[in-house]
C-alpha cells in the first residue's frame, strides 16, 4: 500500500452530512400578499382576519412585516417608518381617522390574530417600539392615532402587551426634548381614562416603570411641578394633577421625616431641629397641619419602648413629650393646629395599646409645657369630632378638665 493511500474499512459506507438549506427570506413577497388580502376584502377587517387564517403565509418568519402592513399599509424600510417598495393598502391604522371609533376595530382585529397566533405578540412589540422610537418622522395626526391605539390596546388587554414595550423606548432624549413624548402621553392618558380609572392608569405606568417620575415626559426646560399642573389641568386631566401633587407632597414629607428622625434619635439640640424644620418648610411648602402631624410621629417613633413593662413605656413616652415640647410649641401656633395635635394624640393612643391609658397624662403634659392652651383642650372635650376612642378618652380626661374649669372660674 502506498504511503499516500488512506486506509479504508472494507464494506463500510461513508455517509456525508447533508447541509441544511434555508429557504430564502422574502419579506417583500409576504408583505405584498398581505396587502392583497386587504385590497381583496376592501378593508373589511372581519373578512381580512378570516382570509389570513385560511392562508398559508409564513407568519412565524415574517411577523414584523405583517404588523408593518397593519400599521402603515405596507412594508417599511428597515429601521424606519418610511415606505419601502411594494404594494400598499389604504386601510392601515395610521391611515384611518384619529378617533377611537375608527381605531378600535383594528385593536379587536389584532386581538383575533393574536389568539390564533400568540407567538406574534413579540412581533407586535417590535413594530410598536419602532414606531414609538421613530415618532419624529410621523405626522402629528399619525402620532395621535398611535397614542389612541396604545390606550385602546391596554384597555382591551391586548394579549398581554407589556406597558414597558411603549414607555421605555418612549423616553429617548431627542423625543422628550422636542415635546413629542408629552404630546403622545397626553393623548394616551385622555383616551385611556375614557374607560378606565386613575388607579388603572397608575398601575399601567408602574408596570411600564415610569410612575415614579412623571416629569420625565416633559422637556428639561419645562420639568417642574408647576408646568405639570398647568399642562394637564389645561388638558382636562385634573385627577392626574391631584395625584402627582400628592405624590410630590408625600415624597417631601417622607424626606423631611427621615431628616428629623435622624436628628431626634441622635439627640441634637432642639434649636438645630427647629431650624431644619423651618428650612424644609421653606423649600417644600408643606401645610402646617401636616407638619404638626409629622412632628408628633417623629417624636413618638424615637421612644425606646419596653417589650413588657407598661410603666417604663409610660415614663419613656412622657419624658419624650417633655423633652421635645419646645419643638411642638414652635409650630403649633394656633388653636386649629393645637386641636389637630390633640386629634393626632387621640388616634395614636386609640391604635396603640401601649398608649391607651396615657392619653390624659400626655394632654396634661402638653398643657404644662405650653403646647396646648386651656381653650383648645376644653373645645376638644366638649365638641371634639373624632369618634375613635372618644368616649373612653373624654371619661379619662374628666378630672383634669374639671380642674381647668374650676381654675377658670376662680380667675
Amino acid at each position: 500500500m502506498s504511503s499516500k493511500e488512506k486506509p479504508t474499512l472494507g464494506g463500510t459506507r461513508i455517509k456525508t452530512r447533508k447541509r441544511n438549506i434555508a429557504a430564502p427570506l422574502d419579506p417583500a413577497a409576504f408583505a405584498d400578499a398581505v396587502v392583497q388580502i386587504y385590497l381583496d376584502n376592501a378593508g373589511d377587517l372581519e373578512h381580512i382576519a378570516k382570509s389570513i387564517e385560511a392562508s398559508d403565509l409564513n407568519f412565524s418568519r415574517y411577523g414584523d412585516t405583517f404588523f408593518e402592513v397593519v400599521f402603515t399599509g405596507g412594508r417599511t424600510q428597515p429601521g424606519t417608518t418610511k415606505p419601502d417598495e411594494g404594494e400598499r393598502h389604504p386601510y392601515s391604522i395610521l391611515d384611518c381617522e384619529s378617533k377611537r371609533e375608527a381605531i378600535l376595530p383594528s385593536v379587536i382585529y389584532i386581538q383575533k390574530i393574536l389568539r390564533r397566533r400568540p407567538f406574534l405578540i413579540k412581533n407586535l412589540e417590535n413594530v410598536m417600539q419602532k414606531l414609538v422610537q421613530s415618532m419624529e418622522f410621523l405626522e402629528e395626526d399619525e402620532r395621535k392615532k398611535l397614542a389612541i391605539f396604545t390606550a385602546l390596546a391596554f384597555t382591551q388587554k391586548l394579549s398581554g402587551l407589556p406597558p414597558e414595550t411603549v414607555f421605555e423606548p418612549l423616553l429617548k432624549d431627542n423625543l422628550v426634548a422636542k415635546g413629542l413624548v408629552l404630546s403622545f402621553v397626553t393623548d394616551f392618558f385622555k383616551e385611556y381614562l375614557v374607560d378606565n380609572s386613575l388607579d388603572d392608569l397608575i398601575a399601567i405606568l408602574k408596570r411600564g416603570k415610569v410612575e415614579d417620575d412623571l416629569l420625565k415626559f416633559f422637556p428639561s426646560n419645562r420639568r417642574s411641578a408647576e408646568a405639570f399642573s398647568e399642562h394637564f389641568t389645561k388638558e382636562g386631566l385634573v385627577p392626574l394633577v391631584e395625584y402627582n401633587e400628592k405624590k410630590l407632597f408625600d415624597g417631601r414629607l417622607k424626606e423631611m421625616k427621615a431628616a428629623l428622625t435622624s436628628q431626634i434619635e441622635e439627640e441634637n439640640d432642639i434649636s438645630e431641629v427647629i431650624d431644619t424644620v423651618k428650612q424644609r418648610l421653606k423649600d417644600a411648602k408643606l401645610p402646617d397641619i401636616e407638619v404638626v402631624r409629622m412632628l408628633w410621629d417623629v417624636i413618638m417613633d424615637a421612644v425606646q419602648w419596653s417589650a413588657k413593662n407598661q410603666q417604663q413605656n409610660a415614663n419613656a413616652a412622657l419624658r419624650q413629650v417633655k423633652t421635645w415640647a419646645g419643638l411642638l410649641n414652635t409650630f403649633c401656633t394656633s388653636g386649629k393646629l393645637q386641636l389637630e395635635l390633640i386629634y393626632k394624640v387621640q388616634m395614636q393612643c386609640y391604635e396603640d395599646a401601649k398608649l391607651m391609658k396615657l392619653f390624659p397624662e400626655i394632654v396634661r403634659s402638653l398643657y404644662e409645657e405650653d403646647v396646648l392652651a386651656e381653650d383648645t383642650i376644653l373645645h376638644w372635650f366638649r365638641k371634639g369630632t373624632n369618634p375613635k376612642g372618644r368616649q373612653i378618652f373624654v371619661k379619662a380626661l374628666e378630672s383634669f378638665v374639671k380642674w381647668l374649669e374650676e381654675a377658670e372660674e376662680e380667675e
